[in-house]
């Protein structure tokens, strides 16, 4: 972490040091695992699977890396992950970079991994609103949750 202006909020959720800001989509994943018969593992699946479809629907090739969760468009993070399970439940969720100005992500190691690249979705495709893009992922999350 290089010394900046913006402020640092410590967390008690799974994964390190990110970074959120205006034009991306935070999604907070209030899930109970229990009631659904589902693990950790098996919700994490679902929602990078969702983010994927997503991209999908909008002509993104997108792909996972073994050891490091989130997604990742030609080795670049589009999106990341960071669950809090407690008594059962989800708490947190994941970010998603819709049309943000990414400068931050260079005086941070991006979920702890050093020269780490991160990109948009706004630098991939045309006529994105981040609006738009939260009612479709939360549409299509909601689809893979209750089918899972």
């Amino acid at each position: 972490l290089t010394n900046s202006e913006i402020p640092i909020v410590r967390t008690d959720r799974g994964g390190q040091i990110t970074y959120h800001g205006p034009g991306q989509l935070i999604v907070y994943c209030l899930i109970d695992l229990k009631r659904l018969g589902i693990g950790v593992k098996k919700m994490v699946s679902l929602i990078e699977t969702s983010i994927m479809d997503l991209l999908t629907n909008h002509g993104i090739e997108s792909h996972l890396k073994d050891g490091a969760p989130g997604v990742y468009v030609d080795g670049a993070k589009i999106a990341a992950l960071g669950l809090k399970v407690k008594n059962g439940r989800t708490y947190h969720g994941l970010s998603l970079n819709v049309d943000m100005e990414l400068f931050a992500f260079a005086q941070i190691n991006p979920c702890g991994y050093q020269g780490l690249k991160v990109t948009q979705l706004c630098d991939l495709t045309d006529n994105i609103n981040l609006d738009t893009i939260a009612n479709e992922l939360s549409q299509i999350l909601a689809n893979h949750v209750t089918r899972h």
